[in-house]
């Protein structure tokens, strides 16, 4: 995964590089915030912009609604178990309902800073099977919407389908990665931690440190179907920051310069009336403590 950058100064001196070691800078494919405001392609396709995603002190994220949610519910903020202001969960680690005064910089669609959000709770966390996190606002979807002009993106309740178009969103960089999903790995083992059914990206989406927690936006539908959180840097296997695939018979395949992201389809089926994180709920497959 791409360990969290230490401070914002910090990873400007080191821009286009990640954390613990070089991954390739981003290419042509990649937009700037000047250039966010894109044009739409033919036929139905969303205008996914940097609306609605947030910078955190280290990583990437975005404010998120369910297909339940609604204008009153408190507002949820959604990234990577690895982002945790505390440190990266272990493995078999599940973190619950834990107070949180994390902040977040809430973005226009051009990449400019709105204001800054507030977290009063930490709803969950985990770096098993996924690599999520998802944080509790102080503050509601409506009041946001008054103040701020931003409405939450939302998490797409299904699998997504290989070969869609999905855009990366790093409101920490202010970047906008076009690749396609290439695929869809049984297993995804870095270190220590293995993730499951993780999305993989076609080479376009060559993510760097900062990206994590970006919403993996499909390009037609505009809602978030994944969360941004690793990349194969320097083609090793299975070690951090070097994930390998292995499938249902443990063929292990290595795909140096190849990101992935962690599908969240699931997590809706894991939440009840009022945006309450509800674990024991029968659809709900998330990993729990």
């Amino acid at each position: 995964m791409k360990k969290p950058l230490i401070g914002t100064l910090a990873a400007l001196l080191t821009a286009g590089a990640t954390a613990l070691a070089g991954a390739p800078a981003a290419t042509a494919t990649t937009t700037t915030a000047a250039g966010a405001a894109e044009s739409a392609q033919a036929g139905k396709v969303a205008a996914v912009t940097f609306a609605g995603t947030v910078a955190l002190s280290n990583c990437s994220g975005s404010l998120v609604r369910l297909p339940a949610s609604t204008a009153n519910d408190p507002a949820l903020v959604l990234s990577n178990g690895h982002c945790l202001e505390n440190g990266m969960p272990g493995p078999g680690q599940v973190v619950v309902n834990q107070a949180s005064s994390r902040s977040f910089t809430l973005l226009n669609a051009s990449g400019g800073s709105l204001g800054t959000l507030r977290a009063n709770k930490l709803l969950y966390g985990t770096m098993t099977d996924t690599d999520v996190s998802i944080y509790q606002l102080n503050t509601t979807y409506a009041a946001i919407q008054s103040r701020y002009g931003i409405a939450p993106l939302t998490v797409a309740a299904t699998h997504p389908v290989q070969g869609t178009s999905i855009k990366v969103v790093s409101g920490y960089w202010k970047r906008i990665y076009s690749c396609s999903a290439d695929g869809f790995a049984y297993r995804l083992k870095e270190a220590d931690w293995t993730f499951k059914d993780s999305l993989r990206y076609t080479s376009t989406c060559n993510v760097i440190g900062g990206t994590s927690g970006s919403p993996v936006v499909d390009a037609t539908s505009g809602q978030v179907v994944a969360v941004n959180n690793t990349i194969n840097e320097s083609g090793q296997r299975c070690t951090l920051n070097n994930p390998c695939e292995v499938d249902q018979n443990g063929a292990v395949t290595v795909r140096p310069g190849i990101g992935y992201a962690q599908q969240t389809y699931t997590i809706p089926g894991c939440f009840s009336t009022g945006n309450r994180l509800d674990l024991t709920k029968a659809d709900c497959t998330l990993p729990r403590p």
